[in-house]
């Protein structure tokens, strides 16, 4: 047998300033570390580089994520068949889904319980649950929902019927070179994929490879991943199992994407040998063989495998074949590639070298009986760590392609309302909790009406949504989310039957701002200032997290005291407000928005918070002046307001605004500019002077001459006629247009008669 030699970089031993050992769990005679030794398993904290002219530092963020549009998911809607795995931190369970789209359908359940997850592990799992709902890849396992309880997690992951590659490699010993080939191809595609993304996967091993039922393969288990990587940049953590660990990750000098490569590497050298490349009694010796020793090349192995091993086991990875931004090309160009046909590959049109046998009796053929013949039961968790609630603060997802086929759903439920199913409701009957009274407003969509609760006696506001007007479901997360904030309107209980939704909220007892103002007839600025910082207050923590109520018009804003103070102004009506979210089913935050949305997604966001704070703007014109400020009366044809409002005309002038200040009649100018990129925004809003100087701002009443129902009038005319104009108009044939028909009218004539 050949030797081939590889020359050391340096001692493993340095001392690099850090007392931590990492913490080692010896399978199958590996050396996996579960816990990394630098600060950068931290979110959002630098790493901390050890001195080396090539390394350059970089910061890893952590991704605001959450949840999902339509359908919840929970662990009642799961059946528990089979016990597919189980470590210190929980179980993989067999189960099938009982509930919902997708009924009757198997996939893997990973429970893991908080209270015995150590803080690390406990970002670790977040950071698998954000990383899977990031990619859609053929061969990288599909994260279809995440949930969590008071005390687990829940991952709901593909249910890959072929096992992992550890348990076919155990049972063969060693694969063909034309089952490695056709292994590797996949895994480097997939890789790429993950490297594209900024992320070096860091544990690359047969266990961590499943087999789907066809044969193909499907990387998982992304917990000791790494994001936000570029191809040009490093990472210092150490961690990951110890016998493929490339050089670099060894010696703590930091690593980058070209570390998953020399994983490949030693992949490759296991599934054609039956052996490691690097393996000693111990951790140390295991860490000083890789970074000294030389490579033992079996001779049995073709001249292209092992030019391809000698390609990924370069222990500069500069020099490794992968490493750099035409990496992915080299190695598909490798002639130990040669007969990969990549796009068929890729499009899995390729039949993989190895088809699981399985039968619909025995699901679990492939997986350790020593877990499948366990009785499935998921027990009760212990109490976590106070932390761990905000830690796992947005756990919740479900795939986009769910998200997708519920759109198109949407219109079948809203005709067949007694499909629809609200996971946040109560299983009770309202009626049995609730005495329905008068009712306070009705609208398009739902009627609301006074409840008295039948054991407490306090009394509500309950809002009666018929489910084949309207889905109810984006209102509902967006209140759960949000109505925490003060000048927002409380969600207490949500409640469904077959045919309606009910909203339990607070109950707004001091009316609608603009109606109690107009009907007192008068107002001071100071007021008027105190109230728009409300406003802008609770519309700016909207947009702030990326959520627009598109309907903010006054009689959607109510005191929700009988003595009508500032303090207790409440935004209601959410029926309209929309939360951005990203193509992958993510909730939009400020520091994820650019990066994953469309420019004429963050274009329609941007304008609809605009058109939040033109109605702010409106708002605060009438209270000022007592005066709609593009309508006179209820008589104002939509035309004749469309066309003010196109224009932005609007007059601050008259004897009503010769009293209001020069700061108030500015900021009117500036929340109603007729373009919306021109608009002061909401956070702006609070800033402004007028705001910031309210306290000396002139406390006499402005008196208002216009009579209240001719400026409630004005107002409604004005919303009604702009939400005719943002109806869809039918089109007609070109040749049917008024414009057309004026052109054959007038058409003039040549001299021939033509």
């Amino acid at each position: 047998m050949r030797i081939m030699p590889l020359a050391p970089l340096c001692d493993p031993w340095i001392n690099n300033n850090n007392n931590n050992e990492g913490k080692i769990t010896d399978r199958r005679s590996l050396l996996h570390v579960v816990a990394g030794d630098s600060t950068d398993e931290h979110f959002g904290k630098r790493d901390s580089p050890i001195s080396d002219g090539d390394a350059s530092s970089t910061t890893e963020i952590e991704i605001n994520d959450v949840a999902k549009e339509g359908e919840k998911a929970n662990a009642s809607q799961f059946e528990l068949l089979k016990v597919l795995g189980q470590g210190s931190f929980g179980k993989v369970f067999l189960v099938r889904k009982v509930r919902g789209r997708d009924a009757g359908t198997l996939y893997a359940m990973k429970v893991l319980k908080k209270a015995t997850l150590k803080v690390r592990d406990r970002m670790r799992t977040k950071m698998e649950r954000n990383i899977l709902a990031q990619i859609h890849h053929p061969f990288i396992v599909r994260l279809h929902y995440a949930f969590q309880t008071e005390g687990k997690l829940y991952l709901i992951l593909d249910f890959l019927r072929g096992g992992d590659l550890f348990t076919r490699l155990s049972k063969e010993v060693m694969f063909t070179e034309e089952d490695v080939k056709f292994y590797l191809a996949e895994l480097a595609l997939a890789l790429d994929h993950l490297h594209s993304l900024g992320i070096v996967y860091r544990d690359l091993k047969p266990e961590n490879i499943l087999l789907d039922s066809d044969g193909h393969i499907n990387v998982t288990d992304f917990g000791l991943s790494k994001e936000s990587i570029d191809s040009d940049q490093k990472t210092y953590s150490f961690c990951g199992t110890v016998e493929y660990m490339a050089p670099e990750v060894v010696n703590r000098r930091g690593h980058s994407t070209a570390a998953d490569w020399w994983s490949l590497g030693v992949l490759m050298y296991e599934m054609l040998t039956g052996n490691l490349p690097f393996h000693g009694q111990n951790r140390k010796e295991t860490m000083t063989l890789i970074l000294k020793a030389k490579l033992s090349m079996p001779q049995f192995l073709s001249v292209r495998a092992q030019g391809l091993l000698r390609a990924l086991f370069k222990r500069n990875p500069v020099n490794r074949l992968g490493a750099g931004p035409d990496g992915m090309a080299q190695i598909k160009n490798h002639p130990f590639f040669a007969t990969i046909d990549w796009p068929r590959l890729l499009a899995r049109q390729i039949d993989p070298p190895f088809k699981p046998t399985l039968t619909a009796s025995d699901e679990t053929h492939y997986f350790d009986p020593e877990f499948t013949r366990k009785t499935p039961r998921d027990s009760p968790a212990l109490p976590p760590s106070a932390t761990a609630h905000e830690l796992f603060r947005g756990f919740s997802f479900v795939a986009p392609s769910i998200l997708e086929e519920g759109r198109e759903r949407h219109r079948g439920l809203l005709a067949n309302p007694a499909r629809m199913h609200i996971p946040e409701a109560r299983p009770s009957s309202i009626h049995d909790e609730y005495e329905f009274k008068e009712d306070l407003g009705v609208g398009t969509y739902s009627v609301c009406k006074r409840c008295i609760h039948k054991i407490t006696r306090a009394e509500y506001a309950v809002k009666v949504i018929a489910k084949s007007k309207k889905d109810p479901s984006e209102e509902v997360d967006v209140l759960l989310r949000y109505s925490h904030h003060a000048n927002i309107v409380k969600l207490f209980a949500v409640y469904e039957d077959e045919v309606s939704v009910y909203l339990v909220e607070e109950l707004c007892r001091g009316g609608e701002l603009l109606s109690r103002i107009i009907a007192q007839r008068h107002f001071s600025e100071r007021e008027a200032a105190a109230v728009m910082l409300k406003l802008a207050n609770a519309v700016s923590y909207l947009h702030a997290n990326q959520v627009v109520h598109r309907d903010l018009k006054p009689s959607n804003v109510m005191y929700a005291s009988a003595k009508a103070d500032a303090d207790s102004i409440r935004i209601i009506d959410f029926g309209f407000a929309k939360q951005l979210r990203a193509e992958n089913g993510l909730l939009m935050t400020p520091c994820y928005t650019a990066q994953f949305v469309a420019p004429e997604v963050l274009k329609k966001q941007g304008y609809d918070m605009s058109c939040d704070v033109w109605s702010l703007g409106v708002l605060l014109y009438t209270m000022l002046s007592g005066e709609a400020p593009f309508a006179t009366g209820a008589n104002d044809t939509p035309s004749q307001i469309l066309e003010r409002v196109g224009e932005g005309r609007f007059s601050l002038c008259g004897p009503t605004w010769a009293n209001v200040s020069e700061l108030a009649k500015d900021i009117v100018k500036r929340m109603l500019h007729v373009d919306p990129s021109k608009r002061l925004p909401a956070k702006q809003i609070l800033v402004h002077p007028w705001i910031v100087q309210r306290n000396s701002l002139p406390a006499a009443n402005l008196h208002y001459s216009t009579d209240p129902a001719k400026i409630k009038g004005a107002i409604e005319q004005t919303y009604k006629a702009i939400g005719c104009a943002a109806n869809p108009v039918p089109l007609c044939p070109v040749n049917a247009s008024a414009l057309a028909r004026r052109r054959r009218q007038h058409r003039p004539k040549s001299a021939d008669g033509l």
